[in-house]
């Protein structure tokens, strides 16, 4: 199939007025993991228990009456919504070839990203438990595994790395607005500040669990690595670890409100 082909397709699957409204939604479905998994950096700050990631997240939910058919609803659209982004990384507008292809690594990251944390919503809904952290140590183990494992593992940190800075920086200069439309008005600033926040918040979480990658990289120990959930018990670990804990619990909650306006205000 020819690139031009390949391009008139996705044009006309993002044209369907259906798929980006189930796309648009993927946005608040976002928002809701986010909040949910902020409650519980909150309540671990606090000396509380629970799984601090998704799947945690997507536990809790699936506990509540009727809670695998929001467990699906949330799985959909978040595939629509990486589907999407998958598209836009195969159009990628603008610029030269450099610029089209950092935008299309971007937009596929981001539709990968997605995409994973879908299929985690639907285990959950069919039944499996998953365990991120156990899950990023035997991956790990396997990458340290084969020739090379530890530089490969170490890039994966260091990406994972670029992508927490990437946030914050975003937030900080509040370019993530310019993907969105965003009314003048109060409404429009308190949605922005959210954002700031927000951004910065996710992006320090993603720091500290590149920051576990690159340690069990280096270490040649996979037990070091792990997701969100181990990040916690590192952060909780140092000095004014329960209100730093705290702070990016806060700071995913409003990143995760800041997400449910953004299914709005989302320049699709």
């Amino acid at each position: 199939m020819s690139a031009p082909t390949v391009k008139r397709a996705a044009r006309e699957a993002q044209d369907n007025t259906v798929f980006r409204r189930i796309a648009r939604a993927g946005y608040a479905a976002n928002g809701v993991v986010h909040i949910l998994v902020g409650i519980v950096f909150l309540v671990v700050a606090f000396g509380g228990e629970g799984e601090s990631d998704q799947a945690g997240a997507f536990k809790s939910v699936g506990a509540a009456p009727l809670g695998f058919v929001g467990l699906w609803i949330i799985a959909i659209t978040l595939w629509a919504l990486g589907a999407y982004h998958a598209l836009e990384g195969i159009l990628a507008w603008g610029g030269d070839a450099a610029r089209k292809w950092g935008r299309r690594v971007s937009e596929w990251g981001q539709a990968i990203a997605f995409i994973a944390v879908g299929i985690i919503a639907a285990a959950v809904a069919i039944g499996a438990r998953p365990d991120p952290d156990e899950a990023a140590q035997e991956a790990s183990r396997g990458v340290l595994a084969i020739p090379g494992g530890p530089f490969v593992l170490g890039a994966v940190g260091v990406g994972i790395g670029v992508a927490g800075i990437a946030f914050v920086v975003m937030g900080a200069r509040r370019s993530f607005r310019n993907r969105m439309t965003i009314p003048d008005t109060a409404l429009g600033a308190a949605v922005t500040a959210l954002g700031v926040v927000g951004f910065v918040a996710k992006g320090i979480a993603l720091l500290i669990v590149s920051v576990l990658l690159v340690v069990a990289a280096i270490q040649v120990d996979p037990e070091a690595a792990g997701g969100l959930d181990a990040a916690i018990d590192a952060l909780i670990a140092m000095p004014y670890g329960p209100p730093l804990v705290a702070g990016v619990g806060v700071g995913l909650i409003a990143y995760g409100i800041f997400c449910l306006f953004r299914a709005p205000y989302a320049d699709l």
